[in-house]
């Protein structure tokens, strides 16, 4: 699998509280992006991506290490790790601004790719969001935690209105803000050429979806067009720091088709 990412203060802030990281020998992506201004939203997103991405390599290092939530029977044992981790993060960040007056009131989104094989565990809060690009189509796989989505998703206002709306950066679920953090979590078949995208919303505020995926198709490595979307994101005025993960699987030599048609002449 080829990932890049790109982290960028942008062009608008005086520092930067989103944080990523990658875990290339288990596939592993989380970014966060931090909240709270002087109340150190970028300790809130390190404690995230790190807590995350920590709990995930103690159970890759020891398969009995404890969950620190009930695991759902419907999702695999990586999908409830993800979740387990983001928990745990959501606590540490909570006691954390509990304990030191000058971080109350930190918080952070976050969002989790694990991809195992051909499988893809997704956990997230907040409005950060995940991607996937197949066959040139750009599909949000993740659904805002924020009051405007949440009005859109009622039909009480469009999406143009949303998008337009002051409002935009209320969010209704973040860590850190509650003891306890309710994690939405999905899994997906990824297929071959596949593109996984993992950004903050300082890209979505700035670059439409028809251009990101533009950007996609046009850029084939996945650090060059990591980089490029934030560069745009940039051009367009870089009113928030921008973050951005991709993750692109591995194209066969022969292709799905010449696979199919091997298996069809396959002697009976």
């Amino acid at each position: 699998m080829e990932i890049g990412s790109r982290s960028d203060v942008g062009r608008m802030r005086g520092n930067n509280e989103d944080c990523c990281k990658v875990v290339p020998e288990l596939n592993l992506a989380v970014l966060s992006d931090g909240m709270g201004g002087e109340a150190h939203g970028e300790v809130a997103s390190q404690m995230a991506v790190e807590g995350v991405s920590d709990h995930c390599q103690e159970w890759v290092n020891d398969p009995e290490a404890p969950l620190a939530s009930e695991a759902r029977s419907d999702l695999s044992e990586h999908t409830n790790r993800l979740i387990s981790g983001i928990r745990k993060a959501n606590g540490r960040i909570f006691e954390t601004a509990k304990q030191n007056p000058t971080h109350r009131g930190m918080g952070a989104t976050v969002v989790a790719v694990w991809v195992n094989e051909q499988r893809m565990s997704l956990a997230h809060v907040g409005d950060s969001r995940a991607y996937l690009l197949r066959s040139g189509e750009l599909q949000q796989l993740t659904a805002d935690h924020s009051l405007v989505a949440e009005q859109v998703r009622r039909g009480i206002i469009t999406q143009q209105q949303a998008d337009e709306s002051e409002n935009a950066s209320v969010l209704l679920r973040a860590l850190g803000i509650e003891e306890d953090v309710q994690v939405d979590a999905d899994e997906h078949l990824l297929m071959e050429g596949d593109i996984v995208l993992v950004c903050s919303d300082g890209l979505t505020r700035m670059v439409t979806e028809p251009e990101i995926a533009s950007t996609l198709l046009t850029h084939p490595g996945a650090q060059s067009a990591a980089d490029r979307l934030v560069e745009l994101a940039n051009e367009y005025g870089g009113a928030d720091n921008i973050t951005v993960i991709l993750m692109r699987m591995p194209t066969s030599p022969d292709g799905l088709l010449v696979r199919l048609w091997r298996w069809l002449m396959k002697p009976l």
